[in-house]
């Protein structure tokens, strides 16, 4: 049967109406495909060992922390490096290192996943006098450190911060809990520590019980988080940070940097 034509209280269908459910799927994966230009990038250009077996690689020093009978004070020392192998493009696995006065060695705290499978927990305590070993060929660097007469308390509080971890048998790469979560949350329980995570520490943004809001690893500030996937942080340390799909992006104000996936802090003017 023929239409007869419009009329004048009639509105004509519009071809835009039948698009617009495109509209925000296809923004979502615009700003994801921006986000992953750092990683991509990283992995082209950054210097990653995609080559070398995990067995075969370098756990050597790298001389940023002084030997425990050179340095004789207590000292405390977070560290970073790129995650092994392609990992590595898009983030960083971290390690806390304390020495206590006159000590002879570090301890070293930390979260390895493949501890599970030899039925042991994820939290890795050890004791070394090189904590500033590279991460399977990755150069660590320093993310934080703490001298003087009141490390020695801060040092305890660290050590009951690991014993309270809530994830020492279960391990995820992504969306956490990982090494950085463990950090994180370690970070978290003792403030003093000032710890400014990277946004290359995936994981951080995975917050403990399902909480949806907590304090930002440097204890300055707040975040809102959703299992580590989606989330917003504002804080005097990490400065605004948006989290999307465990990549994060934002402008460190404190520091005058950018903060990129992939990528890290980029330091957006010199201070001299």
């Amino acid at each position: 049967m023929q239409r007869g034509p419009i009329s004048d209280t009639e509105t004509p269908p519009s071809p835009r109406r039948g698009r617009r459910w495109l509209r925000w799927p296809t923004r979502a994966l615009l700003v994801i495909l921006a986000l992953l230009i750092g990683p991509l990038a990283v992995l082209a250009f950054g210097r990653l060992d995609l080559d070398t077996h995990w067995s075969a690689a370098s756990m050597a020093s790298s001389g940023l922390a002084p030997a425990p009978s050179e340095h004789p004070a207590a000292l405390v020392q977070v560290y970073g490096a790129r995650a092994y192998n392609w990992r590595g493009a898009f983030g960083i696995h971290t390690w806390i290192a304390t020495k206590r006065p006159d000590a002879d060695h570090y301890r070293i705290y930390q979260v390895i996943g493949w501890n599970l499978y030899r039925g042991r927990s994820a939290v890795s305590a050890s004791r070394t006098e090189t904590p500033d070993f590279a991460w399977f060929n990755a150069p660590p660097v320093i993310l934080v450190e703490h001298r003087g007469e009141a490390t020695e308390a801060l040092i305890d509080r660290i050590e009951a911060a690991v014993a309270a971890y809530p994830y020492p048998d279960l391990y995820r790469v992504w969306p956490g809990p990982n090494s950085n979560t463990f950090t994180a949350f370690v970070a978290r329980q003792v403030p003093e520590l000032g710890l400014d995570l990277p946004p290359t520490a995936i994981g951080k943004d995975y917050l403990p019980g399902g909480r949806l809001v907590d304090r930002t690893p440097s204890g300055t500030g707040w975040q809102l988080s959703l299992l580590g996937v989606f989330g917003v942080g504002l804080a005097w340390e990490e400065g605004i940070e948006v989290n999307l799909l465990g990549l994060s992006a934002g402008i460190d104000f404190n520091d005058l940097a950018l903060r990129l996936p992939g990528l890290g802090r980029i330091a957006a003017l010199s201070r001299g």
